[in-house]
């Protein structure tokens, strides 16, 4: 067939003459089989070859991430007894003040008063706080700005 500046016909003229048109026995043009199932089927399997040539991103995961919480720091009331103890809290009177923006839990004991201000604390905290005299008070959290993680303080070896 001479070419000119048209494109190349479609094979479908060729073929609507035949019984078979191009599926081979007439019994193949029957259901999905032939053509290795309907749709996307068997792309992981007989299909692969064309997903590799025709849409090499099928595979793998994209998308949707979730948002990572934010992380709260954390401090211990055994660090911040130690702490107190050291001399390393600021201490007015009999109290020792601190402030910190995280939250304050109950871990270890209380020795001395202590006046903590934070972002939020636990009951067990707070109990122990109030037996030994001391107190809990709410940092504001418009000052809030994501701390870094408090250095640890290490426990005198007894």
């Amino acid at each position: 067939m001479f070419m000119s500046n048209k494109r190349k016909p479609k094979q479908k003229k060729k073929r609507l003459g035949e019984r078979t048109f191009g599926k081979g026995n007439t019994k193949n043009k029957r259901g999905a089989g032939n053509r290795g199932g309907k749709g996307n089927a068997g792309l992981a399997k007989h299909k692969f070859s064309w997903v590799t040539a025709n849409d090499p991103d099928y595979f793998g995961t994209y998308g949707f991430v979730r948002p990572n919480r934010k992380e709260i720091d954390v401090l211990n009331l055994f660090e911040l007894n130690q702490k107190a103890i050291l001399g390393k809290l600021e201490k007015k009177g009999n109290k020792f003040y601190f402030e910190f923006k995280g939250k304050i839990l109950g871990s270890g004991a209380v020795s001395v008063p202590l006046v903590i201000k934070a972002l939020g604390w636990s009951k067990n905290a707070e109990e122990k706080v109030k037996k030994a005299g001391g107190e809990f008070t709410k940092l504001d959290s418009k000052e809030e700005t994501p701390a870094k993680k408090t250095e640890k303080v290490e426990t005198p070896s007894k």
